[in-house]
């Protein structure tokens, strides 16, 4: 049983004449005609009494009417509740964004809202493997994402670098250094996020520490509090950890100071993750955003 038998059933039910119905449809007669020829062999009954000068409902094509119009009705809401949708998120952009971004978020909030008055950018903060899953799945439109990444599938538009900064105990001799060598830190345990959670991050900072001649002591991992983080490292065992440059510059934390790094300095690349598809206007101006804010 098809939809359009359905509608072509109920067309006919209604003006009780195959050649209006045809009218209505805007196909030939002979269609109209073919599909309920098809729908009662299919349903094994007679829907319509036919003479060559009426039509009219037969007993059965009186309590099939009801049904069928119950059925198309639930497809128009179901049409309707999709439009709806489209229309909501026409003019959203939903963009998976991290901490550290600094004064470049806001940097692309003002852009985007002078490139794009009308449309709504809704922040969706997720940890950055979710972040490019939701693109992949539609969740979100875009995301920011940190780190060399393989996503065949994905389109990653090349954003700006960030350079990372050390944490280190204010007690701690190094605190007296106006820069440190990373080679320096060998000693002290480095404080992480676990590479599951930020594989960018994780593998940069362990790949500079190679780079420097040692194999970096791992601490605990970094909590997602990051005020207990801090604390933890200004007042509990020696320990060190890496912020990005701006985000450092917007914190003042007592017990810790932060120091520019050297051979090598961290830098991180990042990226604007978006599906390969035609991108709509809304999208089109968060890229353009995105790339204004490292000028």
């Amino acid at each position: 049983m098809e939809l359009r038998q359905l509608q072509y059933f109920l067309v006919v039910a209604e003006e009780l004449h195959f050649g209006r119905a045809a009218e209505r449809l805007h196909i030939v007669q002979s269609a109209v005609s073919q599909q309920v020829h098809r729908l009662e062999r299919e349903l094994g009954v007679a829907l319509f009494e036919r003479t060559t000068r009426t039509v009219r409902l037969t007993e059965a094509g009186q309590r099939l009417r009801p049904h069928a119009e119950r059925v198309l009705g639930a497809v128009a809401d179901a049409r309707e509740a999709i439009d709806e949708l489209r229309t909501e998120r026409t003019g959203t952009i939903r963009l998976g964004t991290s901490t550290g971004l600094g004064t470049r978020l806001d940097a692309i909030l003002l852009e985007y809202a002078r490139l794009a008055p009308d449309a709504y950018l809704e922040l969706v903060h997720v940890d950055a493997q979710e972040r490019t899953k939701r693109v992949r799945s539609g969740e979100l439109d875009a995301a920011v994402v940190r780190g060399d990444l393989e996503a065949p599938d994905l389109e990653l538009l090349p954003l700006w670098s960030d350079v990372l900064v050390a944490v280190v105990p204010a007690r701690h001799d190094l605190a007296v250094l106006r820069e440190i060598d990373l080679a320096r830190l060998a000693d002290l345990p480095l404080r992480l996020v676990g590479r599951a959670r930020n594989p960018g991050l994780h593998d940069l900072i362990v790949g500079c520490c190679r780079d420097a001649g040692f194999e970096p002591l791992l601490g605990p991992e970094l909590s997602s509090d990051q005020d207990n983080t801090l604390a933890a490292i200004g007042f509990g065992r020696p320990s060190w950890t890496v912020y990005y440059a701006s985000m450092a510059q917007r914190l003042s934390v007592p017990g810790v100071v932060f120091r520019p790094l050297r051979d090598p300095e961290p830098v991180m690349p990042s990226y604007l993750v978006v599906r390969p598809d035609p991108p709509r206007a809304e999208l089109r101006a968060l890229i353009t955003a995105c790339h204004a804010a490292d000028e």
